[in-house]
This record gives C-alpha cells, structure tokens and sequence, in this order.
C-alpha cells in the first residue's frame, strides 16, 4: 500500500507515520508537510509545499495513491468560524477533492473529533465545521472513514504544535493511565490512530464513523 499523509508533523500525524514505517503492508508513505520532517526513512518521500488549497499540480502523484491518512488540523480556540473553515474544510476538501479526481475510489480516512455528530447548523461553532467537512468528504467518490477520537495520548517525547494544546497535555499526561481505566471509551492513542487506519484502509470496517471504541478495536 501506498500512503499519503497529511499533518506527519503533528502530534497524531506523528503517530500515523510511525505506524506506516513499522508496517509492512505500508510500501511507500508519501508526506505531504510545510516544515521538514525530524525523521528520514527509505520509505519515505517527503512533498514541501506552501499551499494546500489546490493540489493540481499533483495528479501523477496522486494517482497512485492507495490510501491518504488526513491528520491535518488546528485548534478552534481564538478561531472565528470563517477562519477554523478555511483551514478545516478547505484544506480537507482541497485534498480529498484532488485525490478522488485521480483516484476514485482510494481510501480517505480523516481525523474528526468525538462529539462531531453530522449537524451543521446546530452545536458548537468546531463541530459544526467538523460536520460540514465529514458531510462533504463522504459525497465524494472515496473509501472515506472518519476517525472521531477524544482524548489522545502521543508517543513519549511528542508534543502538540497548537500552545494551548500543550499546555493542556503538560497538565493531564500524568494522568493518562488513571483516565485510561475510568474512561476507556474516551481515550485512545496516537499510535492505535495510525494502526487502525492501516487496517480500515487494507480490511475495512464495518461503519464509516469510527468512535473511540472503534479506533481501539480496529487497531488490534
């Protein structure tokens, strides 16, 4: 299989990524990143670029993709609604579109969050955009799963680029084991994202909006 990763940069990307190297379903992983990767790999092809609002220039490229793992995206705090659009939506549509363009067909699986529900025109302003972008994502000519995870814990060392995310994580990480027994159902890991998507992608799953539950059952 060949993947093309979104956000390998990122906390869960991170995960993502290092899942894909230890597989060896996984052929190739093509990173599609704005700063360089800290990791190098024979499998790896790393794709600098500045815009990611219009990947026409990578037809070829996606044409051979088999399956993209979209962990690219930002915090909505301190975000107005057009801007968390912009860089949730946009961005997303702007890949997937592309992709089932080139490849009808391919497996598109894309980091949601828990909570998101498919309303769009009721709940919190980021859950609302969440939806719209799942909505959209699965009108499209792809395998498309959408990943809902809660609380996500990184592999050791890894820190979330978004600050208040950090600092969030700074405080809770002690903690992890103790809201893994008492709210297993919320939790997951960085890595179980990254095994789980390899598996959806090469077996499937049986529904298209995994849960935290599912991430953890699909990643076994």
């Amino acid at each position: 299989m060949k993947a093309l990763i979104f956000g390998a940069t990122g906390m869960v990307g991170d995960g993502v990524l290092h899942e894909c190297l230890a597989d060896a379903r996984v052929s190739a992983v093509v990173a599609v990143t704005r700063s360089a990767l800290t990791i190098s790999n024979p499998k790896i092809r790393e794709l600098r670029r500045s815009d990611f609002f219009d990947f026409s220039d990578m037809k070829a490229e996606l044409a051979s993709v088999d399956a993209c793992f979209f962990c690219l995206g930002d915090s909505a705090v301190g975000m107005n609604e057009a801007s968390y659009r912009r860089v949730t939506f946009d961005i997303t549509l702007a890949a997937a579109r592309a992709l089932a363009a080139s490849h009808p067909g391919a497996t598109f699986c894309y980091v949601s969050g828990e909570g998101v529900n498919g309303s769009e025109d009721r709940g919190l302003m980021w859950v609302r955009v969440k939806s719209a972008t799942e909505n959209a994502l699965l009108g499209l000519p792809l395998e498309t799963y959408l990943f809902r995870p809660g609380l996500i814990q990184p592999r050791a060392g890894v820190q979330s680029k978004t600050r208040v995310y950090r600092l969030a994580y700074t405080l809770i990480s002690p903690f992890f084991p103790l809201i893994k027994r008492l709210a297993p159902t919320h939790v997951t890991t960085a890595a179980n994202i990254g095994r789980a998507m390899i598996n959806v992608a090469t077996d499937g799953y049986p529904t298209r909006f995994l849960e935290n539950t599912d991430i953890n059952a699909a990643a076994r």
